[in-house]
């Protein structure tokens, strides 16, 4: 019988393990007076700590002997030595927008690969191949201790009580959870019945978004990138408590931060959407620069800052066409057109300095409300209220397609674990399948009754045939759907026939230069094939239907997440829930999935 706390599947059974509420007490107040302006987003990662730490009780203490109390006390103090600076005592905390040192202090961490699965993508100067000449060895953490920051930007931390010590007694997998609500940010695991956070930062600001960066995860530090209203952000490291900002008081972009996304397998680069338009390449180690973005349309140069390059990807002439092309403003330090920081006397040249931000595309004259990288990296499926869902090369910084909504803005994009299909969802109330190998529309999901406000692949029930996701709205209802790639493959209608490329083939991207109106000829040689893709009619698409509608509560729902247990959903106000899988599924796509994946957050052993 379903109720409340349980809703039925066709594999089963899903019911409510486990809640997450936003009443805090915070002084006099709670986080429920403070004004919901944001809604709430989730993100989450799974740590793999050590599983043979030895045990120490009194118990064991004394059969051991003293001495090994003693030895263990001298150990923990050889290991404070190299982190002196971690105490935040010898480190400045000054929030001076002009302070000119970076905002990054080095410390040992995990191996990473220091380069992303984009590089090499027959670009040999782009932004995310450039490394910084004199690099600091080790990974770079966070400078400003928050314990004790006199910022009046963070204007409360709550930690735990025995922070340190729980965390130092885990041991194997542990999945952390973090979110937003109103003006605080929780960091909390999930998975336990503790209703205690781990912590839980206070701001003068709203969080709108929030990224962990699955490239530097270890136990000893997780890299969470928090953007706000004010268009700032944060580099936070929840294990030691540090912090660094950058974009400070929207010195770069002061419009509110809709987005971000760590560039996948890269520790330093990751890129931020706002709502004017805009998505930046930021490097977490870089100081921000001065830089005045040109406008689209305006003379190279006019802009009041060091002199900024902007270019036009897909347009050569004419006023700037969002539908048909990015525009590209490429600072000094932009790998293309610095050439290289180091000049040929070996010195760096001052007004090459690597610096914030790496790259500016001004994607939309309106807001851009999400985006996703496609599973190899190499894309991103960026969305805006203009209704428009973008496919962009990362690497060539050029538009690739342009698709229409059926109705009104989107609100919502997700991309399968093969990378064969995008999905999105808006104001349509509609939820839309489209193939980017196919560049089309290819079934259309009812099922809501008002704007769709999250939505996420469920990578263990997708094995390449038939996949499933989930998708929630401000009508209050959690929808699971499942579809079959080869029977969305068949249009209602019949539409001409034209060969269509597969976007893994060069000749599809490959053809596309800056300056160019088409991606490719058709196979006559005589139309060209646009960007643009207007909305088919209903009678051109199939039509999915929902497998199961679940009603959830009163509270608007704003974000859905699938992990290997079961399912989290999150509100408006920050009430998150856990629904527990029927049983144990072991994914079926383990061969075709990609290292780096979006939705999934539980890291799957085949």
């Amino acid at each position: 019988m379903e109720n409340d706390s349980t809703f039925v599947a066709p594999e089963g059974v899903y019911s409510v393990t486990e809640e997450h509420k936003p009443t805090v007490s915070v002084g006099q107040h709670t986080v429920n007076a403070v004004p919901i302006l944001y809604p709430t987003r989730l993100s989450a990662v799974t740590v793999r700590y050590p599983t043979n730490k030895s045990v120490n009780s009194p118990v064991f203490t004394q059969l051991l002997g003293g001495n090994r109390e003693k030895e263990s006390k001298r150990d923990k103090d050889k290991d404070k030595v190299p982190s002196k600076a971690e105490d935040g005592l010898s480190i400045s905390s000054s929030e001076d927008p002009d302070d000119a040192s970076p905002d990054v202090s080095t410390a040992p961490g995990p191996e990473n690969v220091k380069t992303s699965p984009m590089v090499g993508h027959d670009m040999p100067n782009n932004i995310f191949s450039h490394t910084p000449a004199g690099k600091k060895k080790g990974t770079a953490r966070p400078k400003h201790n928050m314990r004790t920051t006199s910022s009046t930007f963070i204007t409360r931390l709550q930690n735990a009580d025995n922070l340190h010590r729980n965390l130092q007694s885990k041991q194997g997998e542990t999945t952390f959870l973090f979110y937003n609500a109103a003006k605080s940010f929780i960091w909390t695991e999930a998975g336990t019945k503790a209703k205690d956070t781990f912590a839980r930062i206070h701001f003068s600001a709203h969080p709108t978004c929030h990224d962990v960066n699955l490239a530097t995860v270890c136990p000893e530090r997780i890299d969470v990138i928090i953007g706000f209203n004010t268009g700032d952000l944060l580099w936070f490291d929840p294990m030691s408590s540090r912090y660094g900002r950058l974009n400070k008081q929207g010195r770069i972009c002061s419009s509110p931060c809709t987005a971000v996304r760590w560039v996948p397998d890269s520790p330093n680069l990751f890129l931020v959407s706002h709502a004017n338009g805009t998505i930046l390449v930021y490097d977490k180690e870089r100081e921000d620069g001065a830089f005045v973005p040109q406008e689209p349309g305006a003379p190279s140069g006019s802009a009041p800052a060091s002199p900024v390059e902007g270019t036009a990807s897909g347009s050569s002439m004419g006023e700037w066409d969002p539908l048909d092309s990015i525009f590209v403003t490429m600072p000094p330090w932009h790998p293309v057109t610095a050439g290289g920081v180091i000049s040929g006397g070996g010195k760096q040249d001052k007004d090459k300095t690597a610096k914030n931000p790496v790259s500016h595309w001004k994607v939309s004259r309106k807001s851009i409300v999400d985006f996703v990288f496609s599973p190899d990296a190499k894309f991103v499926a960026a969305i805006s209220e203009d209704g428009c869902l973008r496919v962009i090369d990362t690497i060539a910084e050029q538009l690739v397609d342009c698709y229409a909504s059926y109705f009104g803005a989107l609100s919502c994009v997700a991309w399968s674990p093969d990378g064969r299909f995008i999905v999105t969802g808006g104001q349509d109330d509609l939820v839309t399948i489209l193939s980017p190998w196919e560049q089309r529309v290819i079934a259309r999901c009812q099922g809501h009754s008002s704007f769709v406000s999250a939505l996420a692949f469920d990578d263990i029930r997708c094995d390449g045939r038939t996949y499933r996701f989930g998708s929630v709205g401000e009508d209050n209802k959690l929808i699971l759907w499942d579809f079959s790639s080869g029977a969305l493959h068949r249009p209602k209608v019949h539409v001409s026939h034209q060969q269509r490329l597969s976007m893994t083939s060069s000749l599809s991207l490959a053809l596309r230069r800056r300056g160019e109106s088409t991606l490719f000829l058709s196979p006559n040689g005589a139309e060209p094939m646009p960007r643009y893709h207007p909305a088919p009619s209903r009678n051109e698409v199939a039509v999915v239907q929902p497998v199961l509608v679940k009603h959830i509560g009163a509270d608007m729902l704003t974000d859905i997440m699938f992990m290997s247990r079961g399912i989290l959903t999150a509100s408006r106000t920050g009430h998150i829930k856990l629904w527990i899988r029927p049983l144990v599924v072991k994914p079926r796509h383990l061969r075709h999935q990609s290292a780096y994946r979006r939705d999934s957050w539980v890291d799957v052993a085949a």
